[in-house]
């Protein structure tokens, strides 16, 4: 396996987890992180301190593209976040092609600094209707890439299968469980005015609601093995 990998890193418990999977696992790491127009900034910022924390060069990349395109909840403030109402009645915080954007180019970046091995924290059990963070859309991307490139290139999911309480479960494996939770932002609205003992967050919409619920279930010995 090479010994580079380019983690692709929201700032959000997902990516931060796959940031500390990737650690032990690369001797070094890079991580890039996509300005989309989100409707607040707080991701960004943690996601900047997470790399920073474990000596990680870190990219910003504005993509004004996806806001431009279309209307959705976690572009467009005026957007209520719900589970229905997006794109294909998806939920309104399904950003269409996002994955498929953010893979290419963290692929072609990836590609300049020598690196063949992506980090992604999409995970199927918990996709929430995206399509874009299944499985199957992840492999299809990996051939697309390859071939798009004409060298191998790796996506790395390690939390496709799981849940979010094993998600929490393996922050606290890695023993990053306190960093998962104090430094990363999950929450659609941008709440971070109070840390609940699953992090920050409104604690009504439905990222903070997934989050919240994961935690419970970590806390009463689900996840763990």
């Amino acid at each position: 396996m090479s010994t580079s990998a380019l983690v692709i890193l929201s700032g959000g418990q997902d990516s931060a987890t796959c940031l500390y999977w990737a650690q032990p696992r690369f001797t070094r790491l890079e991580t890039i992180t996509f300005d989309y127009g989100q409707r607040h900034r707080i991701e960004l910022e943690c996601a900047a301190r997470l790399a920073k924390a474990v000596g990680a060069a870190h990219k910003l990349v504005p993509v004004n593209s996806l806001s431009a395109l279309a209307s959705n909840a976690l572009t467009d403030p005026s957007v209520p976040v719900k589970a229905d109402g997006g794109f294909q009645n998806l939920p309104s915080t399904f950003v269409p092609g996002r994955n498929i954007l953010f893979l290419t180019l963290a692929a072609s970046y990836a590609a300049t600094r020598g690196i063949r091995d992506l980090v992604i924290g999409a995970c199927e059990t918990d996709f929430s209707g995206y399509p874009d963070c299944r499985d199957v859309f992840m492999s299809d991307m990996e051939r697309a890439l390859s071939s798009g490139l004409d060298s191998p290139i790796r996506i790395h999911r390690p939390l496709m299968r799981l849940d979010k309480a094993q998600t929490f479960a393996l922050a606290d494996e890695l023993g990053r469980l306190d960093e998962v939770v104090r430094e990363t932002h999950t929450c659609y609205e941008g709440v971070r005015d109070e840390l609940h003992a699953w992090g920050y967050g409104c604690g009504t919409c439905p990222a903070c609601g997934l989050r919240k619920k994961g935690y419970e279930e970590f806390k009463n010995g689900a996840g763990r093995r």
